[in-house]
């Protein structure tokens, strides 16, 4: 085992669970710059990764956090583990601290503050993986320009879109199930 790439991939985890805050989807921009830095999986693999880990149980972010450790050592439970890990251990540091000092932080405005100000960049983060998202979904080949619009894609898009602002009564587990029979269907 590549104890080298298990140590990177737990330092590269632990920075994205200490700054990803706002859940899954604020990860996704992290996983952008690995892919970049690291070329640990390409842009197909992070689209396969993000609709894998919101469709099964469990959080978003440690879903992806265990794929890519699994994925980049070989298919090994130990990099899925190691990745989960890192990804994790800022949140139980930080809790631990809060729980020690929680009436100080209860009553503290620096902190009210703190979290306050926080909003608008979770908000941006989530809204960057959306779009991202997005963008890698309709243009796959990277190249945005109308002849390298996916249509199916956006055709999809539309259609599911508004079904899902129509019906606002659906179940989310029927909305995605409906989307990955179609993705089947379509081989997406």
């Amino acid at each position: 085992m590549n104890l080298q790439l298990l140590w990177t991939l737990f330092i590269e985890f632990f920075k994205t669970g200490l700054f990803a805050l706002g859940g899954g989807l604020a990860t996704i921009p992290f996983l952008y710059e690995m892919m970049e830095k690291y070329h640990w999986f390409n842009a197909d693999d992070l689209m396969n990764m993000i609709a894998v880990s919101e469709s099964t149980p469990g959080p978003m972010g440690i879903n992806m956090a265990t794929y890519v450790g699994f994925h980049t050592t070989g298919n090994n439970i130990l990099g899925g583990l190691i990745t989960t890990f890192g990804l994790i251990l800022p949140s139980v540091i930080v809790i631990c601290i809060v729980a020690k000092f929680l009436q100080k932080f209860k009553t503290s405005h620096w902190v009210q503050d703190a979290f306050y100000g926080l909003r608008p960049a979770v908000t941006a983060m989530i809204a960057t993986a959306g779009l991202g998202v997005f963008v890698s979904t309709i243009f796959p080949e990277g190249i945005i320009s109308v002849g390298s619009i996916s249509w199916i894609h956006l055709i999809l898009f539309v259609i599911l879109s508004g079904i899902s602002f129509y019906f606002k009564k659906i179940h989310p587990i029927v909305m995605i199930l409906s989307c990955a029979l179609l993705g089947i269907l379509f081989a997406l």
